[in-house]
């Protein structure tokens, strides 16, 4: 048997954090309010009676021994104030005294909970964390003679995982880059996403080219939906952009089913790669005879690939127009490559006035011309 570790305590934010201690100190700045006013004001006002207020107020941030001794202190004090001013008799203070031993004891039951709930989020928080790295882990930074630098922000609140997917590898004299973006949200369409994680990862190391891959990852959704009838990842489909970049020549390789055209940058100049004759998304391959077209294009050291989702693209301010990601582009083709992501994650939080409605990924992909060690499978 395994002796349990410490428990995890929940990450938090910044802004979070900032107001976990304005609310750690809001009691104690409540008791020497409410002290300095009940001095300074005349009999018939008596302020010590908010010190009632003061156990309720740490139960919301203090842990449970904090919250009791917040309380015992706001007691303290107030027999204090109103024995110092001759005020009511035995009895009376004793029942007043007992209302805030009764607040305390119900803070003191409120802080417990709060804090058993923070545990069990940190919990899954933490958990969450690992299936994000095995399912949906970074890419390295650079695969052969390719640098790849990604954002990805999952729409759902506390989220770590959604409907986007991503995915490099180093083959025999090539690297092969995958990015798509799974129909809906939720968790059925981190289902597909990492069954189709699963696919590329298992198939392309041995697919002989683009089609071939593509054809296996409609595969592998058709395997897995007739292994698991009652998931609803058959009903899903996916739009994937794939992309292969030879290690010995200066060009690019790109299969697109249904996704957004990708972003070249050659130089200053930017313009979409577009196909002529798109593959449908994955999982809607039987709807239509069609064949997979590749399309080559040439892609030289210092040249820069933007793969993105939707989320991008169609991400709104509030008039409704969409994201200008082309003319975005342009204005960042001189930032260093791996400040792109943030420069973009930032425009489009300000651009949709903070609120991203889908998932958002993006991939840049930059070959330099040098080659590093090959990886084997990840």
């Amino acid at each position: 048997m395994h002796a349990a570790g410490p428990r995890p305590r929940p990450r938090l934010a910044p802004a979070t954090r900032t107001q976990v201690t304005l609310g750690r100190a809001l009691p104690v700045l409540v008791m020497a309010l409410v002290v300095v006013a009940d001095l300074i004001t005349p009999d018939a006002e008596r302020l010590d009676r908010l010190l009632i207020t003061v156990p309720a107020l740490a139960a919301a941030t203090w842990s449970v021994r904090g919250t009791i001794g917040v309380g015992l202190v706001a007691m303290a004090l107030r027999a204090l104030l109103v024995v110092g001013r001759g005020g009511p008799s035995a009895e009376e203070l004793l029942a007043s005294e007992g209302i805030i031993l009764g607040v305390t004891a119900a803070s003191a039951w409120v802080s417990a909970v709060r804090t058993r709930r923070e545990r069990d989020l940190a919990e899954v928080t933490a958990v969450a964390d690992v299936v994000q790295r095995v399912v949906l882990r970074p890419p390295p930074p650079r695969l052969g003679p390719v640098e790849l630098h990604l954002l990805y922000v999952a729409a759902a609140a506390k989220a770590r995982i959604g409907g986007d997917f991503y995915e490099a590898v180093q083959i025999p004299g090539a690297v092969r880059v995958m990015l798509g973006d799974v129909q809906g949200k939720g968790l059925g369409a981190v289902e597909t996403a990492s069954v189709l994680l699963g696919a590329f990862r298992s198939t392309a190391y041995d697919a002989p080219d683009l089609p071939a891959l593509a054809d296996r990852l409609d595969e592998g959704l058709a395997r897995y939906a007739a292994w698991d009838p009652e998931s609803d990842a058959a009903e899903r489909f996916a739009t994937v952009v794939l992309v292969e970049l030879p290690d010995g020549g200066d060009t690019a390789r790109l299969l697109n089913c249904g996704h957004p055209a990708p972003l070249l940058q050659h130089g200053t100049e930017v313009v979409t790669v577009d196909v002529a004759d798109p593959s449908l998304p994955l999982n809607l391959a039987g709807l239509a005879d069609s064949r997979h077209r590749v399309e080559e294009f040439p892609f030289g050291p210092g040249d820069r690939l933007l793969l993105y989702t939707d989320g991008v693209s169609e991400t709104r301010d509030r008039a409704g127009v969409f994201y200008p990601l082309v003319e975005r582009a342009r204005q960042w083709a001189g930032a260093p490559a791996d400040q792109v992501p943030e420069l973009l994650h930032r425009d489009l939080a300000a651009y949709g006035d903070g609120d991203l409605d889908d998932d958002v990924a993006a991939l840049l992909v930059v070959r330099t011309g040098a080659q590093a060690a090959p990886e084997g499978p990840r």
